[in-house]
This record gives structure tokens, sequence and C-alpha cells, in this order.
């Protein structure tokens, strides 16, 4: 007698488990405006008021051409600006370029007294310059053996992307978009890029000098430490919801740290936002 047929096995595949999706990681800078919105209410919009209340209201206007503003902010790198506008002043000396003059107004956050009326330097004749003639030019701006090099690196970048040192295409540009192509060229971060991009077009982006730094890291604006290039986007999470007001929040906390919240001694007795200001209370609401 045969064998019973055995039973046939099952020819099914098991169900493949679904894939976990992976989590986004956190964007740190919203985190941290939505945190402050939680437990500091109003703090930025406080702050605003209080040091328009003695500084007054900030009203954008522009102070530069784009290629001269970059060129002079790389200036005041590590410097003073007084001693930037003794460079870039050597700079229209040494390199003429008989085009219009511009007047350079440059507002209550400014630490040197502004340039006197002048052409912008002739910046194909910067760029072929010999080094160490234009290290001789710059160096009231001190670090001149960094900051020539850098200049010339800069223009040579510009004219070989875009065919000649105008940066004025930048205005019809996405404020991000266009501080990416600037942080693109090797020496230019975010802190510059976003200063030239302000003051130029009135992008809504917040540069954060050392000034602004200490001012917002005392206040509570900013966390006690962190990376700058998080900073920067740190503010504009905060400012999402009123970005026209990039400019008078850059203004008014690089001017109060000038006067008032300066690094050393700093003029509690004269702050208008020392109770909500944590360097002076580690409790302030």
């Amino acid at each position: 007698m045969s064998p019973a047929p055995s039973a046939s096995r099952s020819t099914t595949k098991p169900k493949a488990r679904p894939k976990k999706r992976k989590r986004a990681k956190p964007n740190p800078a919203l985190a941290w405006a939505r945190r402050l919105a939680r437990y500091r209410p109003r703090l930025l919009e406080d702050t605003l008021e209080a040091l328009e209340g003695i500084y007054g209201p900030q009203v954008w206007r522009r102070r530069l051409d784009p290629t001269s503003e970059l060129i002079l902010t790389i200036l005041t790198q590590s410097t003073a600006d007084v001693n930037a506008e003794q460079a870039f002043v050597a700079l229209r000396s040494a390199y003429p370029s008989g085009l219009a003059e511009e007047d350079h107004i440059p507002g209550a956050g400014w630490g040197g007294a502004g340039l006197p009326r002048g052409a912008p330097p002739d910046w194909a004749a910067v760029e072929a310059a010999p080094p160490e003639e234009l290290m001789r030019v710059v160096r009231p701006a001190g670090l001149h053996t960094q900051k020539a090099p850098r200049i010339q690196a800069t223009l040579r970048k510009i004219r070989e992307e875009r065919g000649d040192y105008s940066l004025e295409f930048l205005g019809a540009m996405a404020p991000l978009t266009a501080r990416d192509w600037l942080s693109s060229i090797p020496g230019i971060g975010k802190k510059t890029a976003s200063v030239l991009l302000l003051f130029c077009f009135n992008h809504p982006l917040m540069p954060i000098d050392r000034h602004v730094e200490r001012v917002s890291r005392r206040i509570g604006l900013l966390p006690p430490k962190g990376p700058l290039d998080v900073d920067h986007d740190r503010y504009l999470a905060m400012l999402a919801g009123a970005p026209e007001r990039s400019y008078e929040t850059h203004v008014l906390l690089i001017h109060h740290g000038r006067e008032i919240c300066q690094a050393r001694n700093p003029k509690h007795e004269l702050c208008p936002i020392r109770h909500r200001c944590r360097f002076v209370d580690p409790k302030a609401p």
C-alpha cells in the first residue's frame, strides 16, 4: 500500500515588517525659539521696546554698494571699525576708480566715525595688485598679511563666478540662498554674509558680532554657550513672525553692547532691560 501523500508545504512568504521611519533630527534653532516663547514669553519684543526707548527707532538705509560693503566688512574682522575705515580710505587712494562717489551713513551700530564721501576702489586693480603692496595699503586694519590675500581671493572668486565685481544680483535672490552663495567663498562666514545682505538689501538676516552675542547671551536671548552658526539661525527662528525687525534687532543690540552692556563693567543701573536680564538676575523672567 503506497503511503499517503504528505501535506504540501505553504509557499506563502511571511509579510515583511514595515520599515520604521527615521525620525527627523530636531531643528535646534526652531526648538530654541519655541522654548523661549514658552518659558520666557515676549523676551525679544520687550528687549527691542526697551532699547528703542533709549536709542530711538532704527530705520534701514543703504550704506554702500555691496562689493564695498563686503570688503569693508572683511577689514573690520578682529579690529575696531575706525581701523577698518582707515584701511578702506587707503584702498580708495591707492586704487582710484573714477566712479561716482558714495555717502557712508553707518547708523547707530557702527563703531567708527563713518567713511568720508568717496568713490569705491578699482576692484580690478585691487585684485591684480602685488600682494606685498596690498598688505601695506590695508595695514591699518590689522592682520594685513591675512586680510590682503583674503580680499584678493574674494574678488577673484566673484569675477570668476559673475564676470565682473558687482554683487547687486544678490538683491534679487532669496535671503538664505544669497547667504549660502556668499558663504561658499572661503573666509566669508554667515556673519559677514549677513552684514552685506542686511545693510545693502535689507534682507531679513541677523548678523551676530561680538557685541550682539554678548548682549544676547547675557539677557538669555541665546543660550549661554553655542556655535555661532546655529545662533544665526536661532535668531531667524525667533524673528520668523516679524522678519522685518531684523535690522532694528541687530542695530539696537550692537549699539547697546557698545554703550551700556560692555564686556567689562556693564552699566546695569542704566540698562532698561535689566529686570529681564539673566546676567543681572539668574532667575529673571
